[in-house]
């Protein structure tokens, strides 16, 4: 959006693909082929980097998203769920074509299995946004190490930018010297315990974590029902699990921690307070079918208030 010829600041730019979330949950026994199994509940939520644009967004961040859109009734979908959050479409691409993309995710409680689909498109050239919007932080929710995804880090370290990459399940190791290359230009990276360990190779978590912090500055690792571990700087922090209600879906609870914390960096707020925004959010997101359930910032107030008297 641009007023008076000048373009509107914004703090965080997130790139990457939309999806709509299909989400059956509630289920008492996992799905097997042959069977057929009954959901308690169903969810049609936009979800792939939505959640963390629409979490950041509600938090008050402002945000530009860099995402493709088509002709399809999905990316119409996720269009008119942005559009009702009010969502910035700054950086939105629309195509004369179908863009599907979908996930159909099968839920009970902290488990979930997956199957998704996804049309192809060229992305966008992420480089030109970040030096256009300059923003504080470029999120990039998939390991990704393409020449631009190399060009846009290398820009927002230019622009003294922030860059947080998730993993999410992407099928790659530190066997791969363009892997270890893209992760020099990272500021910091939030796998979960099973993405830390394969991208590592390591025998163990605590190797994983320590594989990962010789390249990064610092390494936010989730850990389910364990909670979340942050090492910066050679000290580590161990956070426990949020309290919360009795789980429904933990579709978009990955994405919801990396706006928590991704919010609280922003602030500048010590590390471990960073964890405990960010699970509090991640924790939120299990109360509700997908992205639905994201946490506002009011709902963060008393959190707040709670750790800065300690």
């Amino acid at each position: 959006m641009e007023t008076n010829g000048t373009v509107r600041p914004h703090e965080v730019l997130v790139a990457g693909a939309y999806f709509t979330d299909l989400v059956f949950h509630g289920l008492d026994r996992p799905v097997r082929p042959g069977t057929e199994v009954f959901a308690d509940g169903f969810g049609l939520v936009p979800g792939g980097a939505y959640t963390l644009a629409m979490a950041l967004h509600r938090l008050g961040r402002r945000v530009a998203w860099s995402a493709d859109f088509g002709t399809d009734p999905f990316s119409a979908h996720v269009l008119t769920c942005a559009r009702q959050e009010g969502l910035d479409e700054v950086a939105f691409r629309q195509h004369p074509f179908p863009v599907r993309s979908l996930t159909v995710a099968l839920s009970s409680g902290d488990e979930r299995a997956m199957v998704s689909f996804q049309d192809p498109v060229d992305p966008a050239p992420l480089a030109p946004l970040v030096r256009r919007h300059r923003p504080r932080a470029l999120v990039l929710p998939q390991l990704r190490w393409d020449e631009a995804a190399f060009a846009a880090a290398r820009a927002a370290r230019q622009l003294g930018a922030l860059v947080v990459m998730d993993c999410h399940d992407t099928p790659a190791t530190l066997a791969d010297p363009a892997v270890r290359r893209m992760l020099d230009l990272v500021d910091v990276l939030t796998p979960n315990s099973g993405e830390a360990l394969r991208l590592t190779g390591a025998a163990d978590l605590d190797g994983a974590i320590a594989r990962l912090s010789d390249l990064v500055p610092t390494v936010v690792v989730t850990r389910g029902a364990e909670g979340a571990t942050a090492v910066r700087g050679g000290e580590r922090h161990d956070v426990p699990a949020a309290p919360r209600t009795a789980a429904v879906d933990a579709t978009a609870a990955g994405d919801c921690f990396n706006a928590g914390l991704v919010h609280a960096l922003l602030d500048d707020r010590s590390l471990p307070d960073c964890l405990a925004v960010a699970a509090l959010c991640g924790a939120a997101a299990t109360t509700g079918p997908g992205s639905s359930a994201a946490l506002r910032a009011a709902d963060l107030e008393p959190a707040n208030s709670a750790t800065r008297l300690k």
